[in-house]
C-alpha cells in the first residue's frame, strides 16, 4: 500500500510539475504571434531556447517520475556515453558565463541513465550554487578500477570543514541559511541513495577555503 501511494503521489507531483511548465511554452508560442512584426532574430532564438529548455525540463521530469518507480524493479540498462550525459547536464543547469566547467574524457558505460544523471545533476548543481567566487572552476574527472569507475567533481569554493563532512548527507540539512542560498537541502542525500542503492559508495574531500572534491563509484 505504502508503494502504491508513493506511486500516486509521483504521479501528481509530475503532473502539477509539467502543467505550468508546457503553458509557459504555449505562452511564449503567444508572445512570439502577437509580437511577430517587432521581434528581432536575437529575440525569436531566445524564445526558442525558452522553448527547449522547458522540454528538456519536463523529460526529466518524465525520468524522475521513472526513477521513482524504480526502487523494485531495475530501469532499462543502455549505452550511456557519460560526456555525452554531461553536456545534458551542463546544459539544463545553464551556469553563468563565469562558470567554467572542465571534463575530462569520459567512458561510455551499460548502466541506468536517469540515477546517474541524476547525481551529476546535484553535484555539478551545488558546486555552482555554493562556490561564491568570480572565477568559478568545476573539474570532473573519472579513474578506472578493477571493478567500477571512480568519478570526482571538485570544485575551487568555500569548501567544507571536516567536522561536517559527515552531516552534509543527511536529509534536509544545510550549512547555509535559506536567506543566503535557496535551495532543499535533499540534493546529498539523494546522490547517496543512489549511489549506495547501486552497490558504490560517496564522499566528499575537503577544508574550509580549499575548495571540494566529490566523488562517488560506480559499477
Amino acid at each position: 500500500r505504502s508503494n502504491r501511494d508513493l506511486d500516486q503521489f509521483a504521479y501528481i507531483a509530475s503532473h502539477d510539475l509539467k502543467a505550468p511548465l508546457r503553458a509557459i511554452a504555449t505562452l511564449s508560442e503567444w508572445i512570439e504571434e502577437d509580437l511577430a512584426d517587432q521581434l528581432t532574430d536575437d529575440s525569436r532564438e531566445h524564445l526558442n531556447l525558452l522553448r527547449g529548455r522547458v522540454h528538456r525540463m519536463e523529460a526529466l521530469i518524465n525520468g524522475i517520475l521513472q526513477y521513482s518507480r524504480a526502487g523494485r524493479v531495475q530501469q532499462q540498462i543502455e549505452a550511456v556515453n557519460v560526456s555525452s550525459l554531461l553536456s545534458e547536464v551542463i546544459e539544463l543547469l545553464d551556469p553563468p558565463p563565469e562558470v567554467a566547467i572542465v571534463a575530462e574524457s569520459m567512458p561510455t558505460l551499460q548502466t541506468e541513465r536517469v540515477p546517474l544523471q541524476q547525481v551529476f545533476m546535484n553535484l555539478i548543481g551545488n558546486a555552482i550554487k555554493y562556490a561564491k567566487r568570480s572565477d568559478v572552476c568545476i573539474q570532473v574527472g573519472v579513474r578506472e578500477l578493477p571493478k567500477y569507475y571512480e568519478f570526482s567533481v571538485a570544485d575551487n569554493g568555500q569548501g567544507i570543514e571536516p567536522e561536517y563532512h559527515q552531516k552534509i548527507w543527511g536529509i534536509f540539512q544545510r550549512l547555509e541559511a535559506r536567506d543566503k542560498v535557496e535551495g532543499t537541502g535533499i540534493g546529498l542525500s539523494v546522490v547517496k541513495k543512489i549511489v549506495e542503492s547501486r552497490g558504490g559508495r560517496v564522499w566528499v574531500e575537503s577544508a574550509a577555503g580549499a575548495g571540494a572534491t566529490f566523488r562517488f563509484t560506480w559499477s
